[in-house]
């Protein structure tokens, strides 16, 4: 199961990003990402260039709430070349957006809100949106099990995981061995964690970046 690093802290790019990555590269992490908030274009496309050159695969998270935002986000994406598009609901329009370049999309499924975006919508719901993503072409969908308000998470991953045919990425509030466990008994294909990791909250006990990471890759396996 692949762990994804968010450059992120609270559902935005953290400032540090470049630094931060600098120092994780070395720890083996090749999965990395950021959101589509937080600072400005031009760092957007040194973090994914920086991503890619150290070998590693790229991943741009929407968590903007109006539709234009969205979409624009979608485009920067295709701009700067990113390996994978997490989030957003605007499916037919994202696609549109990508198509014919070589970025894979992850839409966000059920009913995202808010920011720090939480996942309302029924485990059915859920399911029927990965089975719509999968039909259109995606490459998996985006998940916030442990988001979700009106659903229980291990129900929305066993869902979403019977629904969808491309990759389940399970992403938000993932901050503790016990969460990835479940992520992983579930099915799913990756994980991503960026809040816990500059709170040291995934290992509570340690408290900088490098140790976090640590236990969370023994506990991704």
């Amino acid at each position: 199961m692949k762990f994804i690093f968010m450059l992120t802290r609270n559902d935005r790019t953290v400032e540090s990003g470049l630094e931060v990555l600098e120092a994780v590269l070395p720890l083996g992490v090749r999965h990395i990402g950021f959101k589509d908030v937080g600072v400005e274009r031009p760092v957007l496309r040194l973090l994914n260039e920086a991503i890619r050159a150290a070998g590693g695969t790229s991943y741009m998270e929407v968590v903007s709430t109006t539709r234009d935002a969205c979409l624009d986000s979608a485009r920067i994406a295709a701009e700067i070349g990113v390996d994978c598009l997490l989030g957003g609901t605007l499916v037919d329009e994202t696609l549109a957006i990508l198509a014919g370049g070589p970025v894979a999309y992850f839409p966000f499924v059920g009913r995202p809100e808010g920011h720090p975006t939480r996942l309302g919508g029924s485990a059915a719901r859920i399911a029927d949106d990965c089975g719509r993503a999968s039909d259109l072409g995606c490459a998996g969908v985006d998940l916030l099990a442990y988001r979700a308000f009106e659903a229980e998470p291990g129900e929305v991953l066993r869902a979403a995981r019977r629904a969808t045919r491309g990759e389940l990425i399970v992403a938000g509030s993932i901050d503790s061995p016990e969460r990835v466990g479940a992520v992983r008994a579930a099915g799913a294909d990756a994980f991503t964690v960026g809040t816990a990791v500059f709170d040291g909250a995934f290992s509570p006990g340690k408290g900088d970046v490098a140790s976090q990471i640590a236990d969370i890759l023994a506990a991704a396996g």
